[in-house]
Protein backbone atom coordinates (compact mmCIF):
# COMPACT_ATOMS: atom_id res chain seq x y z
CA UNK A 1 0.00 0.00 0.00
CA UNK A 2 1.34 3.36 -1.14
CA UNK A 3 2.04 6.30 1.68
CA UNK A 4 0.21 8.32 -0.34
CA UNK A 5 -3.21 6.24 -1.21
CA UNK A 6 -3.41 5.99 3.04
CA UNK A 7 -3.20 10.00 3.45
CA UNK A 8 -5.32 10.01 0.70
CA UNK A 9 -8.06 7.39 2.25
CA UNK A 10 -7.88 9.33 5.07
CA UNK A 11 -8.11 12.62 3.94
CA UNK A 12 -12.16 12.46 3.64
CA UNK A 13 -13.78 14.31 6.30
CA UNK A 14 -16.57 11.50 6.24
CA UNK A 15 -14.35 8.42 7.28
CA UNK A 16 -12.60 11.39 10.01
CA UNK A 17 -16.04 12.04 11.36
CA UNK A 18 -17.16 8.31 12.19
CA UNK A 19 -13.83 7.27 13.50
CA UNK A 20 -13.65 10.12 15.63
CA UNK A 21 -17.73 9.02 16.80
CA UNK A 22 -16.25 6.11 17.87
CA UNK A 23 -13.41 7.27 19.46
CA UNK A 24 -15.63 8.70 22.33
CA UNK A 25 -14.78 8.17 26.17
CA UNK A 26 -12.16 5.32 24.65
CA UNK A 27 -8.50 4.71 25.07
CA UNK A 28 -7.35 5.12 21.14
CA UNK A 29 -4.14 4.03 20.64
CA UNK A 30 -2.66 4.49 16.41
CA UNK A 31 -0.68 1.86 14.85
CA UNK A 32 2.28 2.84 12.16
CA UNK A 33 2.21 -0.42 10.09
CA UNK A 34 3.93 -3.29 12.34
CA UNK A 35 4.31 -0.83 15.16
CA UNK A 36 2.07 0.54 18.21
CA UNK A 37 1.72 4.19 19.33
CA UNK A 38 2.23 5.03 22.80
CA UNK A 39 -0.68 4.14 25.35
CA UNK A 40 -2.77 5.76 26.77
CA UNK A 41 -3.76 7.92 23.74
CA UNK A 42 -7.34 10.07 22.88
CA UNK A 43 -8.94 10.79 19.29
CA UNK A 44 -10.95 13.86 20.27
CA UNK A 45 -10.43 15.78 16.54
CA UNK A 46 -10.58 15.49 12.63
CA UNK A 47 -7.28 17.23 12.96
CA UNK A 48 -5.80 14.42 15.52
CA UNK A 49 -6.24 11.71 13.11
CA UNK A 50 -4.81 14.17 9.58
CA UNK A 51 -1.41 14.76 12.34
CA UNK A 52 -1.07 11.03 13.60
CA UNK A 53 -1.63 10.20 9.45
CA UNK A 54 1.42 12.65 8.18
CA UNK A 55 3.44 10.66 10.53
CA UNK A 56 2.84 7.38 9.51
CA UNK A 57 -0.18 5.79 10.85
CA UNK A 58 -2.10 3.43 9.09
CA UNK A 59 -4.76 2.49 11.67
CA UNK A 60 -6.22 3.04 15.17
CA UNK A 61 -7.42 0.94 18.16
CA UNK A 62 -10.17 1.96 20.80
CA UNK A 63 -11.09 -0.01 23.46
CA UNK A 64 -13.92 -2.07 24.55
CA UNK A 65 -14.29 -0.20 27.60
CA UNK A 66 -15.22 3.72 28.39
CA UNK A 67 -13.93 5.96 30.72
CA UNK A 68 -14.41 9.23 32.50
CA UNK A 69 -10.81 10.36 30.92
CA UNK A 70 -9.05 7.88 29.39
CA UNK A 71 -5.53 9.77 29.91
CA UNK A 72 -5.79 9.06 33.53
CA UNK A 73 -5.36 5.58 32.82
CA UNK A 74 -1.31 6.41 32.57
CA UNK A 75 -1.80 6.64 36.79
CA UNK A 76 -4.32 3.61 37.16
CA UNK A 77 -2.23 0.41 39.04
CA UNK A 78 -4.82 -1.29 40.38
CA UNK A 79 -8.31 -3.25 38.99
CA UNK A 80 -10.02 -0.75 41.97
CA UNK A 81 -7.85 2.35 40.39
CA UNK A 82 -10.24 1.21 36.67
CA UNK A 83 -13.13 0.58 37.83
CA UNK A 84 -13.21 4.08 39.55
CA UNK A 85 -12.52 5.81 36.13
CA UNK A 86 -14.26 3.62 34.01
CA UNK A 87 -17.86 4.03 33.07
CA UNK A 88 -18.88 1.43 31.24
CA UNK A 89 -17.93 -0.98 28.16
CA UNK A 90 -18.95 -2.42 25.39
CA UNK A 91 -19.56 -6.02 24.36
CA UNK A 92 -17.75 -7.38 21.29
CA UNK A 93 -17.26 -10.74 20.29
CA UNK A 94 -14.43 -11.72 17.81
CA UNK A 95 -14.51 -14.00 15.22
CA UNK A 96 -11.42 -14.94 14.51
CA UNK A 97 -10.29 -17.58 11.62
CA UNK A 98 -8.73 -17.65 8.11
CA UNK A 99 -12.08 -19.01 6.60
CA UNK A 100 -14.42 -15.88 5.61
CA UNK A 101 -17.23 -18.60 4.32
CA UNK A 102 -17.11 -19.75 7.59
CA UNK A 103 -17.01 -16.48 9.77
CA UNK A 104 -19.55 -15.72 8.05
CA UNK A 105 -22.14 -18.49 8.93
CA UNK A 106 -21.23 -18.02 12.37
CA UNK A 107 -21.75 -14.39 12.32
CA UNK A 108 -25.28 -14.96 11.26
CA UNK A 109 -25.58 -17.64 13.85
CA UNK A 110 -24.30 -14.84 16.36
CA UNK A 111 -26.95 -12.32 15.44
CA UNK A 112 -29.69 -14.87 15.44
CA UNK A 113 -28.62 -15.77 19.29
CA UNK A 114 -28.70 -11.82 19.92
CA UNK A 115 -32.46 -11.67 18.33
CA UNK A 116 -33.27 -14.80 20.39
CA UNK A 117 -32.38 -12.41 23.42
CA UNK A 118 -34.85 -9.53 21.90
CA UNK A 119 -31.46 -7.78 21.26
CA UNK A 120 -31.71 -5.66 17.67
CA UNK A 121 -29.48 -2.38 18.12
CA UNK A 122 -26.06 -4.59 17.46
CA UNK A 123 -23.31 -3.73 15.25
CA UNK A 124 -21.52 -6.27 12.34
CA UNK A 125 -18.24 -4.94 11.45
CA UNK A 126 -15.59 -6.72 8.66
CA UNK A 127 -12.01 -7.50 10.81
CA UNK A 128 -10.48 -6.04 7.66
CA UNK A 129 -8.72 -9.53 7.30
CA UNK A 130 -11.20 -12.72 7.48
CA UNK A 131 -13.21 -12.44 10.98
CA UNK A 132 -15.98 -10.36 12.23
CA UNK A 133 -16.93 -8.29 14.83
CA UNK A 134 -20.26 -8.04 16.77
CA UNK A 135 -20.90 -5.74 19.02
CA UNK A 136 -23.59 -4.24 21.80
CA UNK A 137 -23.02 -1.02 22.91
CA UNK A 138 -23.25 -0.10 26.66
CA UNK A 139 -26.59 1.79 26.80
CA UNK A 140 -28.52 -1.64 26.03
CA UNK A 141 -26.69 -3.02 29.24
CA UNK A 142 -29.10 -3.21 32.16
CA UNK A 143 -27.42 -1.31 34.40
CA UNK A 144 -27.10 -3.76 37.27
CA UNK A 145 -26.88 -7.28 37.27
CA UNK A 146 -26.97 -9.76 40.03
CA UNK A 147 -26.74 -6.65 42.44
CA UNK A 148 -23.90 -5.07 41.25
CA UNK A 149 -23.14 -2.14 38.79
CA UNK A 150 -22.25 -3.41 35.32
CA UNK A 151 -19.64 -1.00 34.36
CA UNK A 152 -17.45 -2.88 36.83
CA UNK A 153 -18.50 -6.20 35.57
CA UNK A 154 -15.64 -6.60 33.32
CA UNK A 155 -13.67 -8.09 31.64
CA UNK A 156 -15.84 -11.17 33.75
CA UNK A 157 -19.39 -10.17 32.49
CA UNK A 158 -18.01 -9.52 28.64
CA UNK A 159 -16.29 -13.45 29.13
CA UNK A 160 -19.86 -14.80 30.25
CA UNK A 161 -21.54 -13.41 28.02
CA UNK A 162 -19.44 -14.56 24.99
CA UNK A 163 -18.98 -18.22 26.35
CA UNK A 164 -22.53 -18.62 26.62
CA UNK A 165 -23.23 -17.47 23.09
CA UNK A 166 -20.74 -19.47 22.35
CA UNK A 167 -21.97 -22.38 23.41
CA UNK A 168 -25.64 -21.55 22.69
CA UNK A 169 -24.48 -21.51 18.61
CA UNK A 170 -22.06 -24.59 19.11
CA UNK A 171 -24.32 -27.44 17.29
CA UNK A 172 -26.10 -25.40 14.88
CA UNK A 173 -22.59 -23.80 13.80
CA UNK A 174 -21.37 -27.63 13.23
CA UNK A 175 -24.39 -28.57 11.30
CA UNK A 176 -24.13 -25.26 9.32
CA UNK A 177 -20.41 -25.59 8.34
CA UNK A 178 -21.44 -29.64 7.24
CA UNK A 179 -24.02 -27.36 4.94
CA UNK A 180 -21.58 -25.42 3.57
CA UNK A 181 -19.33 -28.19 2.35
CA UNK A 182 -18.62 -31.58 3.78
CA UNK A 183 -15.99 -32.75 6.07
CA UNK A 184 -13.12 -33.76 3.64
CA UNK A 185 -13.56 -30.57 1.70
CA UNK A 186 -12.99 -28.62 5.33
CA UNK A 187 -9.73 -30.67 5.58
CA UNK A 188 -8.65 -29.78 2.22
CA UNK A 189 -9.44 -25.82 2.77
CA UNK A 190 -7.84 -25.92 6.13
CA UNK A 191 -5.15 -28.03 5.65
CA UNK A 192 -6.35 -29.91 9.00
CA UNK A 193 -6.56 -33.73 9.50
CA UNK A 194 -9.90 -35.81 9.97
CA UNK A 195 -8.63 -36.19 13.52
CA UNK A 196 -7.87 -32.71 14.47
CA UNK A 197 -11.57 -32.03 13.50
CA UNK A 198 -13.65 -35.09 14.83
CA UNK A 199 -13.85 -36.11 18.05
CA UNK A 200 -15.83 -39.46 18.96
CA UNK A 201 -17.79 -38.60 16.00
CA UNK A 202 -18.80 -35.10 16.35
CA UNK A 203 -17.47 -32.09 13.91
CA UNK A 204 -15.90 -29.34 16.17
CA UNK A 205 -17.24 -26.40 14.68
CA UNK A 206 -14.45 -24.34 16.96
CA UNK A 207 -10.97 -26.28 15.17
CA UNK A 208 -12.02 -24.03 12.28
CA UNK A 209 -12.77 -20.57 13.77
CA UNK A 210 -12.65 -19.18 17.03
CA UNK A 211 -14.70 -17.32 19.30
CA UNK A 212 -11.91 -15.86 21.34
CA UNK A 213 -13.00 -15.14 24.77
CA UNK A 214 -9.65 -15.00 27.15
CA UNK A 215 -8.55 -11.89 24.64
CA UNK A 216 -11.40 -9.82 26.25
CA UNK A 217 -9.33 -8.59 28.99
CA UNK A 218 -9.05 -5.05 30.71
CA UNK A 219 -7.53 -2.29 28.26
CA UNK A 220 -8.51 -5.43 25.45
CA UNK A 221 -8.20 -2.85 22.23
CA UNK A 222 -9.96 -3.53 18.74
CA UNK A 223 -9.75 -2.27 15.53
CA UNK A 224 -11.79 0.99 14.97
CA UNK A 225 -14.11 1.01 11.87
CA UNK A 226 -13.01 2.75 8.72
CA UNK A 227 -9.75 2.03 9.17
CA UNK A 228 -7.04 -0.03 7.85
CA UNK A 229 -5.94 -3.47 8.66
CA UNK A 230 -2.06 -3.44 8.04
CA UNK A 231 -2.47 -7.63 6.72
CA UNK A 232 -4.46 -7.07 4.01
CA UNK A 233 -5.02 -3.81 3.59
CA UNK A 234 -8.34 -3.97 3.43
CA UNK A 235 -11.17 -1.76 5.72
CA UNK A 236 -12.73 -2.37 8.76
CA UNK A 237 -16.31 -1.88 7.63
CA UNK A 238 -19.49 -1.75 9.29
CA UNK A 239 -22.21 -3.94 7.72
CA UNK A 240 -25.95 -5.51 8.20
CA UNK A 241 -26.82 -8.75 8.54
CA UNK A 242 -28.72 -8.73 5.63
CA UNK A 243 -25.35 -8.60 3.44
CA UNK A 244 -23.34 -10.96 5.15
CA UNK A 245 -24.45 -13.58 2.41
CA UNK A 246 -23.14 -11.62 -0.67
CA UNK A 247 -20.26 -9.95 1.38
CA UNK A 248 -16.84 -10.29 -0.52
CA UNK A 249 -13.71 -9.16 1.31
CA UNK A 250 -12.64 -6.87 -1.96
CA UNK A 251 -15.78 -4.44 -1.58
CA UNK A 252 -13.88 -3.66 1.46
CA UNK A 253 -11.15 -2.05 -0.61
CA UNK A 254 -10.69 1.66 0.24
CA UNK A 255 -11.64 2.79 -2.97
CA UNK A 256 -15.22 1.08 -2.59
CA UNK A 257 -16.23 2.26 0.75
CA UNK A 258 -18.90 4.55 1.80
CA UNK A 259 -19.63 5.61 5.30
CA UNK A 260 -23.03 5.29 5.61
CA UNK A 261 -23.10 3.07 8.45
CA UNK A 262 -22.14 3.47 11.82
CA UNK A 263 -20.36 1.09 14.79
CA UNK A 264 -22.41 1.02 17.95
CA UNK A 265 -24.34 4.15 17.35
CA UNK A 266 -27.95 2.47 18.05
CA UNK A 267 -29.36 1.55 21.18
CA UNK A 268 -32.51 0.68 22.89
CA UNK A 269 -32.09 1.00 26.74
CA UNK A 270 -31.93 -2.11 28.91
CA UNK A 271 -32.71 -4.42 26.12
CA UNK A 272 -29.67 -6.81 27.22
CA UNK A 273 -31.06 -7.38 30.00
CA UNK A 274 -32.35 -11.17 29.39
CA UNK A 275 -28.76 -11.71 27.36
CA UNK A 276 -27.13 -10.25 30.95
CA UNK A 277 -29.58 -13.00 32.80
CA UNK A 278 -29.28 -15.85 30.63
CA UNK A 279 -25.34 -16.07 30.59
CA UNK A 280 -25.12 -15.06 34.23
CA UNK A 281 -27.23 -17.94 35.16
CA UNK A 282 -25.54 -20.66 32.73
CA UNK A 283 -22.26 -19.50 33.80
CA UNK A 284 -23.57 -20.30 37.51
CA UNK A 285 -24.30 -23.71 36.26
CA UNK A 286 -21.15 -24.46 34.80
CA UNK A 287 -19.81 -23.70 37.30
CA UNK A 288 -21.07 -25.78 39.92
CA UNK A 289 -20.66 -29.05 37.86
CA UNK A 290 -16.97 -28.04 36.74
CA UNK A 291 -14.56 -30.49 37.63
CA UNK A 292 -16.88 -32.27 40.15
CA UNK A 293 -15.87 -35.85 38.66
CA UNK A 294 -12.25 -35.81 39.03
CA UNK A 295 -12.72 -34.52 42.57
CA UNK A 296 -15.12 -37.26 43.58
CA UNK A 297 -12.89 -39.67 42.04
CA UNK A 298 -10.28 -38.92 44.92
CA UNK A 299 -12.62 -38.49 48.25
CA UNK A 300 -16.52 -39.01 48.99
CA UNK A 301 -18.27 -36.21 50.24
CA UNK A 302 -18.39 -36.10 54.32
CA UNK A 303 -21.53 -37.28 56.06
CA UNK A 304 -19.86 -34.73 59.45
CA UNK A 305 -18.46 -31.70 59.02
CA UNK A 306 -14.60 -30.49 58.35
CA UNK A 307 -13.50 -28.24 60.87
CA UNK A 308 -12.36 -24.56 59.90
CA UNK A 309 -8.94 -25.56 61.53
CA UNK A 310 -8.21 -27.36 58.16
CA UNK A 311 -9.60 -25.13 55.62
CA UNK A 312 -7.37 -23.98 52.93
CA UNK A 313 -5.51 -20.04 52.44
CA UNK A 314 -8.15 -19.06 50.28
CA UNK A 315 -11.32 -19.60 52.62
CA UNK A 316 -9.30 -18.30 55.28
CA UNK A 317 -8.58 -15.33 53.48
CA UNK A 318 -12.45 -14.65 52.85
CA UNK A 319 -13.20 -14.90 56.60
CA UNK A 320 -10.69 -12.16 57.15
CA UNK A 321 -13.57 -9.89 55.34
CA UNK A 322 -13.56 -8.48 51.41
CA UNK A 323 -13.05 -5.44 49.66
CA UNK A 324 -13.87 -6.65 46.66
CA UNK A 325 -15.46 -9.47 45.45
CA UNK A 326 -17.81 -10.25 47.67
CA UNK A 327 -20.24 -11.57 45.86
CA UNK A 328 -18.05 -14.12 43.85
CA UNK A 329 -16.36 -15.29 47.52
CA UNK A 330 -19.86 -15.64 48.71
CA UNK A 331 -20.55 -18.53 45.90
CA UNK A 332 -16.84 -19.87 46.46
CA UNK A 333 -17.52 -20.15 50.44
CA UNK A 334 -21.24 -21.47 50.46
CA UNK A 335 -20.09 -24.34 47.63
CA UNK A 336 -17.23 -24.85 49.69
CA UNK A 337 -18.86 -25.24 53.34
CA UNK A 338 -21.73 -27.51 51.70
CA UNK A 339 -18.92 -29.85 49.89
CA UNK A 340 -17.06 -30.08 53.47
CA UNK A 341 -20.53 -31.34 55.26
CA UNK A 342 -21.69 -28.18 56.99
CA UNK A 343 -25.33 -28.41 57.51
CA UNK A 344 -27.81 -25.33 56.36
CA UNK A 345 -28.19 -23.93 59.73
CA UNK A 346 -24.42 -24.01 59.74
CA UNK A 347 -24.00 -22.35 56.85
CA UNK A 348 -26.25 -19.78 57.05
CA UNK A 349 -24.94 -18.05 60.71
CA UNK A 350 -21.23 -18.41 59.56
CA UNK A 351 -21.61 -16.77 56.20
CA UNK A 352 -24.00 -14.13 57.66
CA UNK A 353 -21.32 -13.79 60.35
CA UNK A 354 -18.58 -13.34 57.37
CA UNK A 355 -20.95 -11.10 55.70
CA UNK A 356 -20.66 -8.76 58.64
CA UNK A 357 -16.67 -8.79 58.68
CA UNK A 358 -16.92 -7.16 54.80
CA UNK A 359 -15.77 -3.12 55.03
CA UNK A 360 -19.03 -2.90 53.18
CA UNK A 361 -21.69 -6.31 53.26
CA UNK A 362 -23.70 -7.28 50.84
CA UNK A 363 -27.67 -7.01 51.49
CA UNK A 364 -28.61 -9.17 53.76
CA UNK A 365 -31.82 -9.99 51.52
CA UNK A 366 -28.81 -10.91 48.75
CA UNK A 367 -27.53 -12.85 51.02
CA UNK A 368 -30.03 -14.75 51.93
CA UNK A 369 -31.57 -15.13 48.61
CA UNK A 370 -28.09 -16.62 47.94
CA UNK A 371 -28.55 -19.15 50.34
CA UNK A 372 -32.35 -20.25 49.84
CA UNK A 373 -31.26 -21.18 46.72
CA UNK A 374 -28.12 -23.09 47.09
CA UNK A 375 -30.26 -24.80 49.99
CA UNK A 376 -32.76 -26.12 47.42
CA UNK A 377 -30.30 -27.93 45.49
CA UNK A 378 -30.63 -31.37 46.19
CA UNK A 379 -26.99 -32.59 45.06
CA UNK A 380 -23.62 -31.00 46.82
CA UNK A 381 -22.01 -28.48 43.99
CA UNK A 382 -18.08 -27.65 44.33
CA UNK A 383 -16.35 -24.56 44.29
CA UNK A 384 -15.10 -23.22 40.82
CA UNK A 385 -11.61 -25.17 40.39
CA UNK A 386 -8.73 -23.30 41.37
CA UNK A 387 -7.28 -22.42 37.96
CA UNK A 388 -10.90 -20.77 37.06
CA UNK A 389 -9.76 -17.10 35.48
CA UNK A 390 -12.53 -15.45 36.93
CA UNK A 391 -12.41 -16.35 40.83
CA UNK A 392 -9.77 -16.91 43.34
CA UNK A 393 -6.66 -14.85 42.05
CA UNK A 394 -9.16 -12.19 40.37
CA UNK A 395 -10.58 -11.00 44.09
CA UNK A 396 -7.20 -11.64 45.60
CA UNK A 397 -7.19 -14.41 47.98
CA UNK A 398 -5.33 -16.75 46.43
CA UNK A 399 -1.86 -17.09 48.39
CA UNK A 400 -1.58 -20.56 48.17
CA UNK A 401 1.06 -22.23 51.14
CA UNK A 402 2.97 -25.16 50.51
CA UNK A 403 -0.10 -27.52 51.29
CA UNK A 404 -2.18 -26.61 47.94
CA UNK A 405 0.85 -27.69 45.33
CA UNK A 406 -1.11 -29.89 42.64
CA UNK A 407 -4.87 -29.18 44.04
CA UNK A 408 -7.01 -28.38 41.77
CA UNK A 409 -10.07 -27.65 43.70
CA UNK A 410 -10.20 -25.89 47.22
CA UNK A 411 -12.43 -29.04 48.87
CA UNK A 412 -9.22 -31.26 48.23
CA UNK A 413 -7.41 -29.59 50.79
CA UNK A 414 -8.93 -30.04 54.03
CA UNK A 415 -9.21 -33.94 52.77
CA UNK A 416 -5.13 -34.03 52.52
CA UNK A 417 -4.72 -31.92 55.64
CA UNK A 418 -6.73 -34.31 57.46
CA UNK A 419 -4.75 -37.21 55.99
CA UNK A 420 -1.82 -35.87 57.15
CA UNK A 421 -3.05 -34.60 60.78
CA UNK A 422 -4.37 -38.98 60.86
CA UNK A 423 -0.85 -40.16 59.92
CA UNK A 424 1.45 -37.90 62.37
Amino acid sequence: MLFSDIIRYYSSDSVKDRIIAAAKQREVVARFNDKVGARPDVLSYNADIAELVKKGATSFHASLERWSNPMNLAAAKTKKDLDTIRTGWDFIIDIDTKQVEYAKICAKLLCDALEFHSVSNYSIKFSGGTGFHIGIPFESFPREINGSQTALQFPEGARMIAAYLKQMIRQTLADKILEFEDIKQICRRTGKQFKELVAEGEFDPYKVLEIDTIAISSRHLMRMPYVFNEKTWKISIPLRKKDLDSFKPEMADARNVTTELGYLDKFKKDEARQLFIEAFDWNMKEQLEKNEDIIKKEFELPKEAIPAEFFPPCIKNIYNGMEEGRKRALFILINFLRSCGWGREAIEADVLKWNQKNPKPLAEGYVRGQLGWHGKLKDKYLPPACTNENFYKDIGICRPDTFCANIKNPVVYPFRRMKAAKKK
